[in-house]
């Protein structure tokens, strides 16, 4: 995900947690309880942090690879309580096996932690973006020990693996300009062949592409469905020949609110584009970014001036809408009479500078809208309607940890679940403890 080209839980039980973290204060104990339920769980105690007196959290002990997000600090307790013998635990993740996170485990350091972090959430996916030009430097001149690290750290953990390849390298494309394909796209196929064949049975999936209506993705190439669908064919033939069980999805388009054919086309023209140029044929699901800016998952850029929009900018285009995407892709493949394959979001967030040092978000200034109690619960209710719609297959929430590679200088922090010093955000607490609907 990148700056947007336009500007150049169970229910209560997770709410309560997340306004105890918000507005905690020294010593004060929590035990959740969902109204709407019949039965009578057996409530938990966390022992909340105080906040400081402007009201924001204080800072966490960073997450290392002595500590796992199962600890939280120990605080104070109460007078007249018991003394905690140790850091206090959070509830245990709850499974959620078709739920899924983007990690991003080169330059992350500690691989490990990085996925102990992600096994935390209670996902069964993880995505990881593999740059093809990182790979393979020339004819038969491959650098395969970063990747071949990571599929087995993810195999080891148990993880369903989605691999989403883009960025031709230079020798294969006719421009000098990066992150674009090759020039000849038979090339991406041999790739994908190499690819899925020294993968075999440990990649669950494969995304081909990455953003393909944006020419900063498709640098050197004419933005143009049908010919991104002609990359895909070849992509998919590389993959069922070497891995016929692997499942291939289209890459994504960019939800953008521009259609000037010259910096982007319009995501929902060039899905229209894609279907009508046969892509559903080589894949098994079509891949979706519905980012929602700072507007609520469940809210329609149609909605009644009774309703007013609660983000003040980026609200006038289905594009900066998580439903509206949704909807309007489905709508699309049942006109052209697809039933059979789902929507994968395969990237979707809100973000937030709040926790996150100086910032700046420039052509990102929705994010300052966005508060990390509404970044929890907006992650939360979209992963929640997605599970009410059956077309939708698995969901990819972007990102885990880019804010402690990027740290606050870089404004794609504001998405991530952790904090710039480890620390896990109150988005990271809400999915842990997220019930899925879906068994």
């Amino acid at each position: 995900m990148v700056p947007p080209l336009r500007d150049k839980i169970s229910g209560a039980a997770v709410a309560a947690l997340l306004a105890a973290l918000m507005v905690g204060c020294m010593g004060r104990s929590v035990s959740p309880v969902d109204p709407t339920s019949s039965s009578s769980p057996t409530p938990y105690t966390i022992y909340l942090p105080d906040v400081r007196g402007d009201g924001a959290l204080p800072t966490a002990t960073p997450l290392s690879a002595h500590s796992k997000p199962e600890e939280a600090p120990t605080p104070s307790p109460p007078a007249g309580s018991a003394t905690p013998s140790g850091p206090t635990p959070l509830p245990p993740p709850v499974s959620k096996p078709d739920y899924g996170i983007q990690i991003h485990l080169f330059f992350a350091g500690d691989t490990e932690e990085v996925l102990r972090l992600a096994e935390g959430l209670g996902v069964g996916w993880v995505k990881q973006q593999v740059e093809w030009h990182t790979i393979e430097h020339g004819p038969d001149d491959f650098e395969w020990w970063s990747l071949d690290q990571a599929v087995k750290a993810c195999d080891r953990f148990g993880f369903k693996l989605l691999l989403s390849v883009a960025h031709a390298p230079d020798w294969t494309r006719a421009s000098e300009l990066e992150s674009g394909p090759p020039a000849d796209y038979a090339e991406f196929g041999r790739f994908m062949e190499q690819l899925a064949t020294r993968y075999r049975g440990r990649v669950t999936a494969y995304e081909l592409w990455n953003e393909p209506n944006l020419a900063r993705e498709w640098q050197g190439d004419r933005l143009d469905p049908a010919r991104f669908v002609a990359l895909v064919a070849e992509g998919a033939r590389g993959v069922r020949s070497a891995d016929p069980d692997a499942l291939i999805i289209s890459g994504a388009p960019a939800v953008t609110g521009i259609n000037d054919g010259v910096e982007a086309i319009d995501d929902r023209v060039f899905l229209r584009g894609m279907v009508e140029a046969g892509v559903v044929q080589w894949v098994d699901g079509i891949g979706a970014h519905p980012y929602g800016f700072a507007n609520p998952p469940d809210e329609s850029w149609q909605d009644p001036e009774s309703s007013p929009h609660v983000a003040p900018s980026h609200n006038d285009h289905p594009s900066f809408f998580f439903r509206d995407t949704l909807e309007d892709y489905h709508a699309i493949l049942l006109a052209h009479s697809d039933e059979e394959r789902q929507i994968w979001v395969t990237e979707f967030g809100w973000p937030s500078v709040e926790g996150m040092g100086s910032m700046d978000t420039t052509g990102w200034e929705y994010a300052r809208h966005v508060s990390e109690a509404q970044q929890a619960d907006y992650v939360v209710r979209a992963f929640r309607m997605g599970d009410e719609r059956a077309w939708v297959g698995p969901m990819f929430l972007w990102n885990l940890n880019l804010a402690a590679i990027w740290g606050s200088d870089n404004p794609v922090s504001a998405y991530s679940l952790l904090r710039p010093d480890g620390s896990y955000r109150p988005a990271y607490v809400a999915l842990r403890l997220a019930e899925p609907i879906r068994p």
